[in-house]
């Protein structure tokens, strides 16, 4: 029997199999080959770069399938445990351009964030517990586990002295969230908790980040145009989601952080301006957006 030698692959063949990174692992691994070669086949001879359509079709069919396949397992218990990450690295957002002052207490927030995405929900908690009473003790203007210099203040990112603008009990409501969701996740023990994107570091920083000023200089609670930017981007990501796959995880995960944004800005409602509340409508009206689209109705061929 002659042996058959594998053809070299082109120019074409190569760029193809690029766009299908887009695609799950799993899909590129049952189905690239065979979707490859029809590509080639309808492909004009000669042509060496895959036509815009092509590509963008590649590129958005790829997005689609990684939406659906996240969409698999216990809606509510993968939404409650996305919402609690998205609270958690606020949590850590709110300590991070106080490192250089409170470099211990910010450790051990990074690190339950870091347990929260990787699914270590036993490990999360109590690194959770500790981070927050400390928090909230310094919100409060109080000494606990060890004495600290009040006020904290910071050594980049942002101007403000540490929780200037917030109260214990807004302190305290989003670390509660955050070890709420662990008990309930730790007591269904169904499934393990999904292990999150390394995008979720670089949406800390983003958040904690004072810049750019929207607000006028003095206002108190000011938000930074860099966190609107960011939250409005993730709840936009949810919207998408939601609408491709028809599932309401990422809308539970939405209602989640919204709920303790909104108790956030309660705190300040006699000093909240147009910006703060145009700030709160912004994500209200994302969040109600990720929980309809969803319910929208299926467009069925005619026969």
């Amino acid at each position: 029997m002659t042996a058959t030698v594998p053809q070299p692959m082109t120019s074409l063949e190569r760029r193809y199999r690029r766009l299908l990174r887009a695609y799950p692992r799993q899909y590129r691994a049952a189905h690239g080959d065979e979707l490859v070669d029809v590509l080639l086949e309808s492909a004009g001879p000669g042509r060496n770069v895959p036509v815009p359509k092509e590509a963008w079709g590649l590129l958005v069919g790829g997005v689609r399938s990684r939406i659906v396949h996240l969409a698999t397992g216990s809606a509510w218990e993968d939404g409650l445990h996305l919402g609690i990450t998205a609270v958690a690295a606020a949590n850590l957002a709110a300590l991070l351009p106080y490192a250089g002052a409170v470099p211990l207490w910010t450790l051990l927030s990074a690190l339950a964030l870091l347990a929260v995405l990787r699914g270590r929900l036993p490990v999360a908690f109590p690194l959770t517990l500790v981070a927050g009473v400390k928090a909230v003790a310094v919100a409060g203007g109080w000494q606990m586990f060890e004495p600290t210099l009040m006020p904290v203040y910071p050594s980049v990112l942002t101007g403000r002295a540490l929780f200037q603008d917030s109260s214990p009990f807004a302190v305290a409501f989003g670390y509660a969230v955050v070890l709420l969701g662990l008990l309930v996740l730790m007591a269904r023990r169904r499934e393990t908790p999904r292990i999150r994107s390394w995008w979720w570091p670089a949406a800390v920083v983003a958040v904690a980040w004072a810049g750019p000023q929207w607000m006028e200089e003095g206002t108190w609670y000011p938000l930074s145009l860099s966190r609107l930017a960011t939250e409005a981007a993730v709840f936009g990501l949810a919207i998408a989601g939601c609408y491709l796959a028809r599932d309401h995880r990422w809308a539970l995960a939405s209602g989640i952080y919204l709920l303790v944004r909104s108790v956030e800005l309660s705190m300040n409602a006699d000093s909240l301006t147009r910006q703060h509340l145009a700030y709160w409508g912004v994500l209200a009206v994302l969040a109600l957006g990720a929980a309809s689209v969803p319910f929208r109705k299926r467009r069925h061929c005619l026969d």
